[in-house]
């Protein structure tokens, strides 16, 4: 999908949002599909090895398992910074996300009902944070991830601020 493409949704039309995350996600997010495929790969390794009968066909059907973990861990993250994209204006907070269909969410300034930063152990190795923004809806909170923490800070203090300006019941 290109990115000079727009949306009409309502009379409104959607851009792509302006933003990227914070490029140190890539490395977070990497190192978070090691610490979950890097086990998985390699309980794959050792039920092989484990076997008495090793047919020659499952040493490479096992080397291409293990090889296909480690090209998802480095290579999935790549794709979704690639798609992850934010921004705030006056009127609303969205994102967009998505490496095959692209979701939108959209949290209009008078719906927010809470804002909320979060910084996970491996997060802040990676000085990360995310940006949680929760309305009326039923459709969840709107999360802007992986920013730099001083930027989350930030824009959790002119969200705040932002929405406290903001005529409206929040409901």
């Amino acid at each position: 999908m290109s990115e000079q493409v727009s949306e009409q949704v309502s009379g409104v039309s959607l851009r792509p949002p302006r933003h990227r995350v914070d490029p140190r996600a890539v490395s977070w997010w990497t190192v978070q599909w090691l610490i979950l495929l890097v086990p998985v790969a390699a309980a794959g390794a050792a039920a092989y090895w484990v076997l008495t009968e090793r047919p020659p066909w499952l040493g490479v059907v096992t080397a291409a398992f293990v090889a296909g973990c480690l090209a998802l861990a480095v290579g999935a993250p790549r794709a979704y910074y690639r798609t992850e994209r934010w921004e705030v204006t006056d009127e609303a907070v969205y994102t967009r996300k998505g490496w095959i269909t692209h979701t939108w969410q959209v949290a209009p300034m008078s719906r927010i009902q809470r804002i909320d930063t979060a910084r996970g152990p491996v997060q802040r190795l990676f000085g990360l944070a995310d940006v949680k923004v929760t309305t009326a809806s039923s459709a969840g909170a709107v999360t802007i991830a992986a920013l730099d923490h001083r930027l989350a800070a930030d824009l959790a203090e002119r969200l705040t601020t932002r929405t406290q300006a903001t005529p409206g019941d929040a409901t």
